[in-house]
């Protein structure tokens, strides 16, 4: 897809997922290219239509970004619930699973998500799919040993990837952990592979995401489209 047009199908569905934040509500801001345009949107709302709402966030930079836009910003630990988190996703199947981490952010936005009351993702459509998979599942791991762990992934033939940055160094969680990506095609049962994963010693969390997501705001031609969970 056309970067322009991918970006204007983004904001179209931040737009959209923004009208569900209301008033006297705690609500959880994800990290990503398309919770940036969230993010300034409920900016303008703070702004000029009065909007007033807690936030939480999943990352330092989308922290920062929102107290830079006037919106009160609180610790997790300092509120007892969150009624809404808006997230984007990686890709999204026909069964709602979902992947997430391409922004090395996975670990606080399943802590966030999973704290929520009700959970929206946005996304364009090139973020749907038959079967997630095909973008690579993102696992957080600790530094120490890390190594090994990537060791014991190739011998379970998950093609795993330490992610670096474009200078070659370690990309680095605000956990400071590091990621290792899964090259797999498809994942034909994400339940085990979950369970997999989370069993490896030195595993802190990874990218799959299923039984989370309530509405799903798809960025298309036209307008946005509202995919509704039906198991939540």
């Amino acid at each position: 897809m056309e970067k322009n047009l991918q970006n204007e199908l983004k904001k179209e569905a931040a737009i959209r997922a923004a009208e569900f934040v209301e008033n006297d509500t705690v609500v959880g801001l994800g990290t990503g290219s398309t919770v940036k345009f969230l993010v300034d949107e409920l900016g303008r709302k703070v702004r000029e239509e009065n909007l007033s709402f807690t936030g939480v966030t999943t990352s330092k930079r989308t922290a920062s970004q929102a107290e830079s836009l006037g919106i009160k910003i609180v610790s997790l630990d300092s509120i007892p619930r969150i009624d809404l988190t808006i997230d984007g996703a990686d890709q999204v199947d026909n069964n709602f699973n979902g992947i997430k981490g391409g922004g090395a952010a996975l670990l606080w936005e399943k802590i966030v998500a999973t704290n929520s009351k009700k959970n929206i993702w946005i996304v364009d459509q090139s973020k749907l799919v038959d079967r997630i998979g095909s973008f690579p599942l993102p696992v957080e791991v600790i530094p120490f040993g890390a190594l090994h762990v990537l060791n014991k992934f190739e011998e379970l033939n998950l093609n795993p990837v330490l992610r670096l940055t474009e200078n070659g160094k370690k990309v680095m969680t605000d956990s400071q952990n590091y990621i290792i990506d899964l090259h797999l095609n498809q994942i034909i049962d994400p339940a085990k592979l979950s369970n997999q994963l989370i069993n490896t010693v030195g595993v802190v969390e990874h990218g799959l995401f299923f039984n989370v997501v309530d509405k799903v705001v798809v960025g298309k031609k036209g307008q946005p489209l509202i995919l509704e969970n039906p198991d939540k």
